[in-house]
C-alpha cells in the first residue's frame, strides 16, 4: 500500500477545537467523537501508513440509535485527532439499507477494505458487506457486494459482526452468532478471497464449560481474537465477546466477557483450533460494551515509533501487541448513579463516547488493562503529588493512587478508594466509583467531564457515566495510608 502525505489534502476536523468550542459540559474534551449525532460500537480499527484509524457506528443526524452509518477519526499519535467524513452510509436498496453495523478494516492486498454486517430491513439478518477504500481511508466505493449471507445451517437463528484474524498465514473469519439451543456462538469461515467466504461451520459455543463460566450470553457480539503479551514464556490468545441477552436495550447486564487460551491448526482439517483455559470480566463498569481490538505489529505504537506499516504485516508478529477501544454509552442511572434522560440526550444533541486506548496483556494467567503510554501526554499541570484524604479534581483531570506496599497493616481499616460529585448542599455526594485499594496497588482515575475510567495495576479498566449537576465538584476519597498524584488534563502543544 503507497504512504500518501496525510498531513495534506484530506477534509478534517481538529477534535481538540471542537471540544473547546462544545456548549455541553458533559461533553468529553479528551476522547474523540463528532460534536453532534449518536455513536456505538468502535469498528474498523487500524493502524497504516504510520497512523490509526478508528472507525464507529455513528448517526449524524440526532442522538438516537437509527440508520447507522460509520464515523471516522484518526491520529499519527493517539492524543492529537481529527474527525474525517462519514465513511459508510446506508445504501437505498442495499444490503446495508437499514445500517452499517459493526465490522473490521483490513489491507487486502494493497486496498484498504471494509468488511461489516450490512442488514437490509429492520428484524433482517445480516451479511457480510465489503467496500474497498482510498490509501488514506477517507473515500469509500459501495457497490452492495455481499461477501457471506445467512448460512444454511438450521442450528444458526442469528448471526453479526465479522472479525478477520490469521494463523500460519492463512486468513480466517469469524462471526457471532446464537443458537437454537439457546447457547451464543463463533462461526468460522475461510477467507482465501476477502469477496468470497467459505463457511466452515460453528467453531465455539457457551456450551464449553470455560466459556459458560466466563462468557454466558445468547449472543456474542462483536467477538475478538488477538494474541497479546504473556509474563509466561508463551504468547496468550484472548477471545473476547460482548454477552447480549435478549430484551438487552443498550443495557447490558453482561457486559463484556473474555476467554484466554490457545489457537493451533488441526493436523486433520487444517483449520484453526481454540482452546480456551481461564477468562473473566473484561471491564468491571455497566456503562461499557462492544470493543474492538486491533492488533499492532512489533515496534508499532503503544510508545514504540511509528513506522509505516500496513495490516497485511501483522501476519508473523514476533511480539504481539493489541489495542483495544471501547463504546460508553449514556448511562441513564445505575448503581445508585445520577443518569441522563432521554430527553436530556435529545436536548444535548450527542450520545456516546469511545475509551482511550487500552493496551492487553496477561499476567498471572489473566488479562491486564492499561491505557495506551501515549495517553500520558494528557498530562498537564500538576495539582496534587502525594496528596492524602480528601482531593478535589478539576472536570477534566488524571489522579494515580498508590498504596505502600508491606503486609496486611499497610492501610488502615477497610481501605476504599471513592470519586464523588460533591456539592455544598451534599457533602455526602453522588458515589460514581468505589474500589478496594490493597496494599502495594497502584489505581489511575481519569475524569473527562461525564467519562471516569479507572484502571487497576494488573487487572481489568472500570468505565462509569456520571453527569456532574450546576456547582458540583469531583472529589477523590482516600483511605488512610494511601496517597495520590494529580494532573489537570491540557491537549499538549
Amino acid at each position: 500500500m503507497s504512504s500518501p502525505d496525510l498531513a495534506a489534502d484530506l477534509a478534517v476536523t481538529d477534535f481538540a477545537r471542537v471540544a473547546a468550542a462544545h456548549p455541553d459540559p458533559a461533553f468529553p474534551h479528551f476522547h474523540p467523537r463528532p460534536a453532534q449525532g449518536w455513536i456505538n460500537d468502535p469498528n474498523g480499527i487500524s493502524y497504516i501508513n504510520g497512523r490509526y484509524h478508528v472507525f464507529f457506528q455513528y448517526n449524524p443526524e440526532s442522538a438516537r440509535h437509527h440508520k447507522i452509518a460509520w464515523g471516522h477519526v484518526s491520529s499519527a499519535d493517539l492524543v492529537r485527532w481529527e474527525e474525517h467524513p462519514v465513511a459508510l452510509r446506508p445504501q437505498d436498496g442495499g444490503p446495508d439499507e437499514y445500517g452499517c453495523w459493526t465490522g473490521v478494516v483490513t489491507d487486502d492486498g494493497g486496498v484498504p477494505t471494509a468488511a461489516y454486517s450490512g442488514v437490509r430491513g429492520d428484524g433482517g439478518h445480516s451479511q457480510v458487506v465489503i467496500s474497498r477504500g482510498s490509501p488514506d481511508l477517507v473515500s469509500w466505493h459501495q457497490d452492495g457486494h455481499v461477501a457471506a449471507s445467512m448460512p444454511a445451517d438450521p442450528q444458526v437463528t442469528a448471526v453479526r459482526d465479522p472479525f478477520i484474524f490469521r494463523l500460519n498465514g492463512k486468513r480466517y473469519a469469524m462471526q457471532g452468532a446464537g443458537l437454537a439451543s439457546g447457547h451464543a456462538a463463533l462461526l468460522l469461515y475461510t477467507v482465501e478471497d476477502l469477496a468470497d467466504w467459505k463457511y466452515q461451520g460453528v467453531w465455539l459455543t457457551s456450551g464449553n464449560p470455560v466459556a459458560a463460566a466466563h462468557t454466558p450470553a445468547e449472543i456474542w457480539e462483536c467477538p475478538q481474537l488477538v494474541r497479546v503479551p504473556s509474563d509466561t514464556d508463551d504468547d496468550a490468545w484472548v477471545m473476547m465477546f460482548s454477552l447480549w441477552l435478549s430484551g438487552d436495550h443498550h443495557e447490558h447486564a453482561n457486559g463484556v466477557g473474555h476467554l484466554i487460551g490457545s489457537l493451533a491448526e488441526d493436523p486433520t482439517t487444517g483449520l484453526p483450533v481454540f482452546t480456551p483455559q481461564a477468562g473473566g470480566k473484561s471491564d468491571l463498569g455497566r456503562d461499557f460494551y462492544a470493543p474492538q481490538i486491533v492488533q499492532l505489529q512489533d515496534g508499532a505504537g503503544a510508545g514504540a515509533p511509528h513506522p509505516p506499516a500496513s495490516s497485511s504485516a501483522l501476519a508473523a508478529l514476533a511480539e504481539p501487541k493489541a489495542l483495544l477501544w471501547g463504546w460508553a454509552n449514556e448511562g441513564p442511572g445505575r448503581d445508585g448513579r445520577r443518569g441522563r434522560t432521554q430527553d436530556g440526550i435529545d436536548a444535548a444533541g450527542w450520545a456516546g463516547v469511545l475509551t482511550h486506548p487500552r493496551l492487553l496483556s496477561v499476567v498471572d494467567g489473566s488479562l491486564a488493562v492499561s491505557p495506551a503510554p501515549e495517553v500520558d501526554a494528557y498530562r498537564g499541570t500538576l495539582l496534587a503529588s502525594g496528596a492524602a484524604g480528601d482531593v478535589e479534581l478539576p472536570p477534566y483531570a488524571e489522579a494515580v493512587v498508590t498504596a505502600p506496599s508491606g503486609g496486611p497493616d499497610a492501610l488502615a481499616g477497610d481501605a476504599v478508594v471513592e470519586l464523588s460529585l460533591v456539592g455544598d448542599d451534599s457533602p455526602a455526594g453522588q458515589p460514581v466509583f468505589s474500589g478496594a485499594l490493597a496494599a502495594g496497588e497502584e489505581l489511575r482515575v481519569f475524569v473527562d467531564a461525564s467519562l471516569v475510567e479507572v484502571y487497576r495495576s494488573g487487572s481489568v479498566a472500570t468505565t462509569l457515566r456520571a453527569y456532574p449537576a450546576p456547582g458540583e465538584r469531583w472529589v477523590l476519597r482516600l483511605p488512610e495510608g494511601a496517597a495520590a498524584d494529580a494532573w489537570q488534563l491540557e491537549q499538549p502543544k
